[in-house]
């Protein structure tokens, strides 16, 4: 009796049919021969490159992302406006390690998003390594205040989902210049974050405490490699010095938008599934995979839509959004704006982990959802996209669950271990993007949206 409850309960949870597998291999077929993403990824690289929020060439991305969305054949297409912070870098960083008076190597660094400038003519001071922000309570203050803090926590290499490494050493290049100005320190040197030895230091955003008793103190990020000799010249002489001399500053906030475009659904257009990625990156690189390709695998959802000729029963809207890297601001205005016009989000997709081979996705599901979804695999098995787990969405369609709790928010999870060589380096660039890989991640996404477009929640 059992095991035909067991059986009953499977069968009802059940939703796809047989068309349901020809329609998704078309999606497939279609998103490997026909799509514009990877096109579309060439030029946003290659022809506007590095797309920092309030840069002119976020400006440009977003004009043409919204002029290739106009061609296409939906319902509309629209810019939302935003306001951005706009942070400069400035000429470019240098640093060098003082052994001993007149005797120094350089080392290859970078700013911190947000970062203040050091003083025009460099800083230089005693330099201490601790591992995490944990390590600044074993240092003491005594052995801190007046020196540079030199974080020098790994990403963890026994983690396989590389996001867990990051999340969990990211904390001392978030928060570390905070805390270490706590304990008097008058500049941080964090490790950057990558999975690899190479010579490329990794921005990304800090955050300043907002008590005005706590200094704000210059941070920058020095590569693996750079780090790696550091610390063992550290082990060989505990008084050496550290330089480094970085020129950014934050400006006054400024417009911009996020783009959005929609096809309105036949049966229930007042259901909303949106799809997308951030338009705005670091600008070492050219930010392909940080997230040039999720903003063109989300805009090849709707071409491969129209491809197919499939009218969806439900609205489908593609988002670029605009500033996930030093703020939030696209994601959380369009949370706002969705509440404001009290639109009802049934579902989020984003793709923000690079355009390598997608292996799966998570979801953020209640019991029964994740049920219902879970019954979907064997649609994606034939493709190797069938590693369903529950887990966040991404960061620009989060704050949609605090206009409705019940919304489902899901993200493409590719294959994470490449991710992290290029994250936030100056090697996130174009040629590092596989075609099939984006188009095969594009696929993934549109079969899923198809069926949760058919069949909901």
């Amino acid at each position: 009796m059992k095991h035909l409850l067991a059986l009953f309960l499977a069968i009802s949870l059940c939703s796809y049919g047989q068309q349901d597998d020809q329609k998704i291999k078309e999606i497939f077929d279609t998103a490997m021969t026909q799509s514009s993403s990877y096109d579309w990824l060439n030029h946003l690289s290659n022809q506007i490159g590095g797309r920092l929020s309030g840069s002119v060439q976020a400006e440009e991305a977003v004009q043409y992302t919204y002029k290739e969305l106009k061609k296409l054949d939906i319902d509309r297409a629209y810019l939302e406006p935003v306001m951005v912070p706009k942070w400069v870098r400035g000429t470019p960083e240098f640093a060098y390690v003082e052994t001993s008076p007149g005797n120094t190597f350089n080392v290859p660094i970078c700013a911190l998003g947000g970062s203040i400038s050091t003083p025009a003519l460099g800083l230089k001071a005693p330099i201490v390594e601790v591992i995490g922000i944990e390590g600044l309570e074993k240092v003491g203050r005594a052995n801190i205040e007046g020196k540079i803090v030199f974080f020098n926590e790994p990403m963890d290499q026994t983690y396989v989902q590389t996001l867990q490494a990051y999340g969990k050493a990211g904390k001392q290049r978030v928060n570390g210049a905070a805390e270490a100005a706590k304990y008097g320190a008058v500049g941080v040197i964090v490790r950057s974050l990558s999975t690899r030895l190479d010579d490329y230091p990794h921005t990304g955003s800090l955050h300043y405490s907002q008590d005005p008793s706590v200094p704000r103190i210059p941070a920058a990020a020095i590569s693996t490699n750079g780090a790696e000799l550091l610390s063992k010249t550290l082990e060989l002489n505990p008084n050496l010095k550290f330089f480094f001399k970085q020129s950014c500053r934050t400006m006054a906030d400024v417009q911009s938008y996020n783009v959005v475009a929609e096809i309105k659904g036949s049966e229930f257009p007042d259901e909303i599934i949106v799809v997308g990625g951030h338009l705005d990156s670091w600008d070492l690189g050219d930010g392909s995979h940080d997230d040039g390709a999720g903003c063109v695998q989300s805009m090849g959802v709707i071409e491969l839509f129209n491809k197919i000729g499939y009218q969806p029963k439900r609205t489908i809207r593609a988002v670029m959004f605009m500033n996930e890297e030093n703020g939030l601001r696209g994601g959380t205005q369009y949370a706002e704006n969705a509440k404001k016009n009290k639109e009802n989000h049934i579902f989020g997709l984003e793709s923000d982990l690079g355009g390598f081979t997608p292996r799966g996705f998570t979801f953020g599901a209640s019991d029964k959802q994740f049920a219902k979804i879970e019954t979907w695999k064997p649609l994606f098995e034939p493709y190797l996209v069938n590693t369903f787990f529950r887990g966040g969405g991404g960061a620009d369609i989060g704050p949609l669950k605090n206009v409705d709790s019940s919304v489902v928010l899901s993200g493409l999870r590719p294959d994470p271990q490449r991710y992290f060589d290029h994250h936030h380096a100056a090697n996130d660039t174009f040629e590092h993007v596989n075609k099939r890989e984006l188009h095969l991640g594009l696929g993934a996404m549109a079969s899923l949206i198809y069926l949760v477009d058919q069949y909901g929640f």
